[in-house]
C-alpha cells in the first residue's frame, strides 16, 4: 500500500527570530557603550583652550561648580578639609597629579585660592581642565 505523496513545499526562511536576535545584540551594545564613558568630577562647563593636552596619569579631580562649591573626586568638601585630604593623599601616593575642573563662571580668585593651597602641598602637580574650541 502506497501512501499518497504530500505536495513538496518550497523551503522557507523565517527571519522573525533572526530579527529578534539582532535587536537583542544591538540593544546590548548600545547599553554597554553608555557605561564606558568616564566621568571625572561633577559636570561643569569647562573653558576653552587651544593648547589643551590630554593627561595620561590617573589624577585626582577637584571640581568647582558655578556656585563655588568644591568637590574632591565627586565628594563635597570645603577649602580647609580639601587641604587636609590632599596632604594625606599626597603623602600616601608620593607625587600626585591633581586636575582642577572649574566651571567657567567661577571667579578667578576662587580657583587661584584653591590652586594656592594645593601648591603648598609637597608632591602635588597641578593641571587645569579645559575643552578644545570647536
Amino acid at each position: 500500500m502506497r501512501l499518497p505523496e504530500e505536495p513538496d513545499l518550497p523551503p522557507q526562511i523565517n527571519i522573525v527570530p533572526m530579527i529578534d536576535v539582532i535587536f537583542a545584540i544591538l540593544t546590548f551594545f548600545i547599553l554597554s557603550s553608555l557605561f564606558l564613558t568616564r566621568l571625572e568630577g561633577i559636570p561643569v562647563n569647562l573653558p576653552k583652550a587651544g593648547t589643551a593636552e590630554k593627561q595620561t596619569a590617573e589624577p585626582l579631580t577637584i571640581t568647582v561648580d558655578p556656585k563655588g562649591n568644591i568637590s574632591l573626586n565627586r565628594k563635597s568638601t570645603n577649602l580647609d578639609e580639601l587641604t587636609q585630604q590632599m596632604r594625606q593623599l599626597a603623602l600616601a601616593n608620593g607625587e600626585q597629579l591633581v586636575v582642577v575642573n572649574a566651571d567657567e563662571k567661577v571667579s578667578h580668585g576662587r580657583v587661584i585660592a584653591i590652586m594656592d593651597r594645593l601648591r603648598q602641598i609637597k608632591g602635588v602637580k597641578l593641571a587645569i581642565a579645559t575643552e578644545r574650541p570647536n
